[in-house]
């Protein structure tokens, strides 16, 4: 017995059963003392707020309040370690945001070490205290996920974690720096052994540019359309041939059609390796 409880996409629970007893299950199967089954089931209930619902069914329940029945299944049998595989995909965007913040109280306040398996970057930079990106079943980087955020390892990393998603722009090394077109970045902590004139992908993340009215400082961009998001806006456009996204403030005016000036801090120029995707800076 390995002791794992798991929690799932699609709730998997018995639809001829109450909640109470799709929840009571497991204990019966493993001959748990009734008087326990009761206490634990009382307890998971009282945890996830589904006390009401204990003697309803699930077709009687929204997908908010199933979820946490199997989350409370999964609880009642107090085992060392939590596995929840993708348990909010079934779930409308509202709702995805409430059980995401619910899961992560209830991890707090059970104290069980929890793997938790998703394809959504904000659930796992929200929910984890350690973060494994993996592709195509290998890992690519492993830390805290603020770490992974300001120095991803490889273009890969840095292109799924952080929305909107990273600006990956095809450059030459020079020396001290990097250059798009007619712009120089300069660039720190380059590592020793690169050679002058090599091809570099640069990342620039949207919310790293600094964007500006035109004029004879800085850099250009033309701006092809502004989406709005209310707190912020994304400037999405083109430089020197290259799609470039620049997230700002909801209060700053740029318009559709309209040229904007921009600079980059040293310390937000990412570079990585053309060919093989790795981190060079």
């Amino acid at each position: 017995d390995r002791d794992i409880a798991m929690v799932f996409q699609n709730y998997a629970l018995y639809p001829h059963m109450s909640v109470y007893d799709n929840m009571a299950y497991g204990l019966r199967n493993r001959k748990t003392p009734e008087v326990e089954i009761r206490a634990r089931v009382a307890e998971a209930a009282k945890i996830l707020a589904i006390e009401p619902f204990l003697q309803r069914s699930p077709r009687q329940l929204s997908g908010g309040q199933r979820q946490r029945v199997a989350m409370g299944r999964a609880i009642v049998r107090k085992p060392q370690v939590f596995l929840f595989d993708e348990p909010l995909s079934n779930l409308d965007a509202k709702l995805r945001v409430q059980m995401r913040v619910e899961i992560k109280r209830l991890q707090r306040a059970l104290g069980v070490t929890s793997i938790y398996v998703t394809h959504d970057q904000v659930e796992a930079m929200t929910l984890s205290d350690q973060l494994v990106v993996m592709n195509g079943g290998q890992i690519e980087q492993v830390g805290v996920p603020t770490e992974i955020y300001r120095r991803p390892q490889t273009t890969f990393v840095a292109g799924f974690i952080g929305s909107p998603p990273m600006n990956m722009l095809k450059a030459r090394l020079e020396r001290g720096g990097v250059r798009i077109g007619g712009m120089v970045l300069p660039v720190l902590g380059l590592k020793p052994g690169q050679a002058e004139g090599s091809e570099v992908t640069v990342g620039l993340r949207p919310e790293d540019i600094v964007a500006f009215a035109a004029s004879d400082q800085g850099h250009r961009m033309a701006v092809d359309f502004v989406e709005e998001l209310g707190a912020t806006r994304l400037l999405h456009g083109s430089f020197e041939g290259q799609v470039v996204v620049v997230q700002v403030a909801g209060s700053q005016g740029f318009a559709d059609g309209s040229q904007i000036g921009f600079s980059v801090p040293a310390e937000a120029v990412h570079v990585f390796d053309s060919g093989t995707g790795v981190r060079l800076n």
